[in-house]
């Protein structure tokens, strides 16, 4: 079995910056893929959505609303994911969750969700 632990978030000001962790541990063999690494969010009221990921070639993506401002990271040494948010707005505000996906030695794809954190832009 595999945990995804997040570290971060809070509460910022409008203009501000916060990062987000997340690390894969557990059951993770050396011929496990991890795949797709990444964030989601979630606003009260409204459906969970992408915010950024990358994935096992580093290729990354991002919800047009952050581009530009979020930068989506990951160490595949470490198994985690980081999301460093800059210029945050009020509209930012939401759990943050992190998405991993792991593909054991026969393919099998394994999808993972951290608990949430908190993120919190004051105007």
């Amino acid at each position: 079995q595999v945990q995804l632990v997040e570290s971060g978030g809070g509460l910022v000001q409008a203009g501000g910056s916060l990062r987000v962790s997340c690390a894969a541990s557990g059951t993770i063999s050396s011929t496990d893929l991890m795949g797709f690494m990444g964030w989601y969010r979630q606003a009260p009221g409204e459906q969970r959505e992408l915010v950024a990921g990358v994935d096992s070639g580093g290729t990354t993506n991002y919800a047009n609303s952050v581009k530009g401002r979020f930068i989506v990271s990951r160490n595949n040494v470490k198994n985690m994911v980081n999301l460093q948010m800059n210029n945050l707005k009020p509209e930012d505000t939401a759990v943050y969750y992190c998405n991993v996906v792991r593909y054991d030695y026969k393919g099998l794809r394994y999808n993972y969700w951290g608990q949430g954190t908190q993120v919190t832009v004051s105007s």
